[in-house]
């Protein structure tokens, strides 16, 4: 078996599982999916049970794979474990990230431009991803930077959808956690990391209502590639 195919065929689906190209709770039709993509069964399986694995596709016994939900409850632990991973990241990157590193994230904050006109809801969450990322990697802890990464997967849809709401406030808060994590403030860096990442459950019930709706009644495209407004 080609390990090459079976990397193909896991990040193509992984794509459509992280965008909601399957719907939530829907069984994932192997033959279909193997004509689509033009796969064999074996690699296509393997791919698939990669994605159970990250937990963005469930596989149920005697009925196959589904498409995981959109759940509340879920969703908000993700968001509690990335404030577990950021807080403590932030802290480790204040003590051990070299100036250069930090110099270095911060030249890439300012590069991006601190304005998000003309940019899509998917740039300016890949923008943000990437930062976060970059404070995890001063940290100079790969388990966190690996966990991390996972777990913007599995919320990414939902941030997609909570960006919209955001954007303007963004930009301000990373400069705040940049220039604290220069200063090396750890207490300062974590008390804006929390409110900057951190969603209460009637915010993440509203985003899972607005998702659906994306989902079923809109396309999700139409989402991620919508323009966000003017300067923040």
């Amino acid at each position: 078996m080609s390990e090459g195919r079976v990397e193909a065929l896991y990040n193509r689906l992984k794509e459509r599982a992280v965008n909601f190209d399957f719907r939530p709770g829907e069984r994932i039709n192997e033959g279909t999916i193997a004509r689509q993509l033009d796969a064999s069964r074996t690699p296509l399986r393997e791919a698939l049970n990669r994605l159970v694995a990250e937990r963005l596709i469930e596989f149920r016994p005697g009925q196959g794979f589904f498409c995981r939900a959109l759940d509340p409850q879920t969703i908000f632990e993700l968001y509690e474990m990335r404030v577990v991973i950021e807080t403590a990241a932030v802290r480790r990157a204040c003590h051990r990230a070299e100036g250069a590193g930090i110099a270095a994230l911060r030249d890439r904050l300012h590069a991006d431009g601190l304005t998000t006109a003309g940019l899509t809801i998917r740039e300016v969450v890949e923008r943000d991803e990437a930062f976060h990322l970059g404070i995890a990697r001063l940290a100079g802890n790969s388990e966190m930077v690996r966990h991390l990464d996972r777990i913007n997967e599995r919320i990414r849809f939902i941030r997609w959808v909570d960006m919209g709401h955001r954007v303007g406030t963004t930009k301000g808060e990373h400069l705040e956690i940049m220039e604290a994590l220069e200063a090396r403030d750890e207490d300062r860096a974590v008390a804006v990391l929390e409110i900057h990442v951190m969603r209460r459950m009637d915010q993440i019930v509203a985003a899972v209502r607005e998702g659906y709706s994306n989902i079923f009644v809109s396309d999700p495209e139409e989402l991620f590639d919508r323009l966000v407004g003017g300067a923040e």
